[in-house]
Formats: structure tokens, C-alpha cells, sequence
């Protein structure tokens, strides 16, 4: 892991945290090439290049009739697992239920003059959710994906997720997943966004994945609405050396060890505590089980940064916007105010970004990539979409005809204005 002192310099020049803050734009141009040939190919050839880029990437030999889980599986796969993870995800489920229904909108109506005003709010019809597999299973991310869309209503969930086991379809079952593919990277993007003779084609897709993954929502966005580029996962945290190296060092363990692209920081005013953190880092990748992805993440993006206070520490964390930010000081929440950008924030030692993860409630797909300046983490407002709706009265009308006119003429737009014209003169 580096170690870089930012301490009374231009700290926006160092070339170590500008590669960390463009980490997003560094991946995309290494694998874009290859996303544009597997979309092309599925919205061209359907299953069969679904079929062929899952044997190649998964191993596994697919066909039509294979690709989707039959849903028996899935309750089966929730009567099969042990009582206390089933017991757990059914509290994680509730909890996750619970935070995202405050998140619900409601439809309004203001009457003024004549006029009638509102909003309608309506729940997407189909949307698409994609679960990692493959390094990992990820039960967590069924429920912090699909809870949030049933609350807002959708209809028709369908999940895609490479070689997804037990534990992924028990939580499918809890969470009430409509249909589940056993496919994933580029090609099942492409698949749910384009439909093919097995997949249906969805309205939005949501969930975090690889690079590939990410970089395929980002070119479909238009084919296909997402909720937001959801890479490599990656923490950064703020210490001020009051919180044990072991502690923080665990912590960054936690992101690194989900892939090899993911990014593990710390900022710091504590040149000896850094110095131990890095210590600790090492040492616990020894004997660590997942110690080569681990490995390979801290090599390529590991980095301790120096500052001289809490306040130029929170400036750095904005210029790299985090997706978890933990801040493990004396007095977190003094620093609150000052944080502008990150996918979410957990103040304090014992507010472990692993346990956002799993069981807290709010959501844990979240923005990467420096992408939290202007992307947020999924909510149940990523499932609806929203119409104005416009009642006009006669009266209403005569009060506002004339300034509607004079705006259409300054913009000469000729039948806007006669569309007015027209009725005031009926």
C-alpha cells in the first residue's frame, strides 16, 4: 500500500490521487472496446451470443431452454440453507423494507386561478436487476435491489446473476423476484436491454457488477434507463489515529478482497498510525482466503494519503467521492458538514461499512468511481417514474393566454401561437 504526504503541497497536482480520483475513466478505456463487441453481437445474434460469451467468461453451457432457474429451485434453495443465514436474511429484508418505504413519493394536485396542477406518480412496469457472481455470492445485493422496486411497485422483477448459488436464490425467494437468468457480465446487460427470444427486454436496470458490467449500463443508457455506474466497489477511510490499525485495516480488507479492480483509501494527519495501518494491512494478507484479489487491488490502488487536518482531509475525500466513506475519529459527526460527496457515510469505530452491507437498511448499491458528485445510492424513487398533469379552466386560460402568445412569438414559433390565438378568439 503507498504512502502519500500531501501535507503543505498542491495537493490537486499529486499524480497519485489524480490516477485514484480518474480511477473510473482509467478502467473504461482499458475494457470499452471489448463491452461494444459483446453488445453488438447480442442485440444482433440473441441467445446464441448470450450462449457463447457464457461459456467463454462462466464455463458454462448454456442454451434457451437452460437460462432461466426454474422458480421451484428457488424455494428450494431457501428451504436448503441453514436456519440462522435464512433467519438473517429475513431480518435484513424487514430492516431493508422498513428504511425504503420512507422513501416513498406521493402524487400531488395545487389549484390556482383557474389552473390545476399536479404530479402523478406511477412505478415502472419491467426492470432488470443484476447480482454479481462468480468471485462471490451475493445474497445482500438481491435484497438491497429488489426490495427498494417492490416497495415502489413494479410489477415484474427479473434477475440475471452468473452461476448464482443457494444462498442468491434463497434471497431471490424471500425478496420476491419474478424470474431468474443464470447469466451475467456484458452480454446479460445487453440481453435485458435489448430482449431477446428467452430474456425479456426491461424498462431500467439497476445492481452493481464488474467493470464490464458498468461500462455495458453506461453505453445502454438510452436503449435501457440505469440507476447509476456501479463498478469496482471501493472505501476511503478518515482517521485520526484514535481507531485501531487492525480495525481500519480489516476495513479496507473488505473492499479490496471483492475484486481485483476495487480501491481500499485512508486519509490521515497521523504519519505513525499510517505507518501501522500499513503494517497491519500486511500482515493480515498472509493467511488472508481471498489474499490474490486482495493483493492485486491494494497493488494497483491501495494508497494511504497525509494531510495536516481533519478539514483537508475531508477536501481530499471530495475530490475522490468515495462510495463508502467511514469516518473513524474522536467526534465524526463534527465532520459531517463538511463531506459533499460519497454513496454513504458511516460515522464512528463502530459503524463498519460492512454492516451497511448486510443488515442496516439503507441501500448498499451505491456509486463508484467518483461518480457520487452527482449520482446517489439506489432508492425506491429509481423504481417510478413521474407525469405533470395540467387542468385548464376558461378562466385559467383567459389569465394566461396573453403571456403565452408574446413567449411564442419572441420564440417564433407560429402555431403556438395561433394554438392560443385560436381559442381566444373562438
Amino acid at each position: 500500500m503507498k504512502v502519500e504526504d500531501l501535507r503543505n503541497t498542491a495537493w490537486r497536482f499529486n499524480e497519485r490521487l489524480r490516477y485514484i480520483a480518474k480511477r473510473g475513466e482509467v478502467l473504461e478505456e482499458e475494457h470499452e472496446h471489448t463491452v461494444r463487441e459483446i453488445i453488438k453481437r447480442v442485440k444482433e445474434e440473441g441467445d446464441k451470443a448470450i450462449a457463447y460469451y457464457t461459456e467463454k467468461f462462466d464455463g458454462m453451457k448454456l442454451t434457451p431452454d437452460t437460462m432461466e432457474v426454474p422458480y421451484e429451485e428457488l424455494e428450494n434453495a431457501y428451504n436448503e440453507i441453514e436456519e440462522d443465514v435464512r433467519s438473517a436474511l429475513e431480518i435484513a429484508y424487514e430492516r431493508i423494507r422498513r428504511f425504503h418505504e420512507l422513501q416513498r413519493e406521493k402524487a400531488f394536485f395545487t389549484e390556482e386561478s383557474g389552473t390545476l396542477l399536479g404530479m402523478k406518480v406511477v412505478p415502472l412496469e419491467r426492470v432488470g436487476v443484476y447480482v454479481p457472481g462468480g468471485k462471490a455470492a451475493y445474497p445482500s445485493t438481491v435484497l438491497m435491489n429488489v426490495v427498494p422496486a417492490l416497495v415502489a411497485g413494479v410489477e415484474e422483477i427479473i434477475m440475471v446473476s452468473p452461476k448464482p448459488n443457494k444462498y442468491t436464490l434463497a434471497a431471490a425467494f424471500i425478496s420476491g423476484v419474478s424470474r431468474v437468468y443464470q447469466i451475467g457480465g456484458a452480454q446479460a446487460v445487453a440481453g435485458l436491454a435489448y430482449g431477446t427470444e428467452t430474456i425479456p427486454k426491461v424498462d431500467k436496470i439497476v445492481g452493481p457488477g464488474n467493470i464490464y458490467v458498468a461500462i455495458a449500463k453506461k453505453l445502454l443508457f438510452g436503449v435501457v434507463d440505469i440507476d447509476m455506474i456501479a463498478g469496482p466497489s471501493e472505501i476511503l477511510i478518515i482517521s485520526d489515529g484514535s481507531c485501531e490499525p487492525s480495525w481500519i485495516a480489516t476495513d479496507l480488507l473488505s473492499q479490496a478482497e471483492h475484486d481485483e479492480m476495487a480501491g481500499a483509501f485512508m486519509i490521515t494527519t497521523d504519519e505513525k498510525h499510517a505507518l501501522r495501518v500499513k503494517e497491519e494491512l500486511e500482515r493480515l494478507m498472509e493467511d488472508f482466503p481471498r489474499k490474490e484479489i486482495a493483493k492485486k487491488s491494494i497493488e494497483r490502488f491501495g494508497t494511504v494519503f497525509l494531510v495536516e487536518d481533519m478539514f483537508k482531509a475531508c477536501e481530499v475525500a471530495n475530490y475522490i467521492a468515495p462510495e463508502h466513506l467511514e469516518v473513524l475519529t474522536e467526534d465524526p459527526f463534527s465532520l459531517l458538514p463538511y463531506i459533499k460527496h460519497a454513496g454513504a457515510i458511516f460515522l464512528g469505530r463502530y459503524s463498519t461499512e460492512a454492516l451497511g452491507d448486510y443488515i442496516l437498511g439503507p441501500n448498499h448499491t451505491l456509486p463508484t468511481g467518483g461518480t457520487a458528485r452527482f449520482f446517489s445510492p439506489l432508492g425506491v424513487y429509481d423504481f417510478i417514474k413521474r407525469s405533470s398533469v395540467l387542468f385548464v379552466s376558461k378562466e385559467g386560460f383567459e389569465r394566461l393566454a396573453e403571456p403565452t402568445e408574446s413567449i411564442a412569438k419572441a420564440e417564433g414559433l407560429f402555431a403556438h401561437y395561433t394554438s392560443v390565438r385560436i381559442r381566444r378568439e373562438a
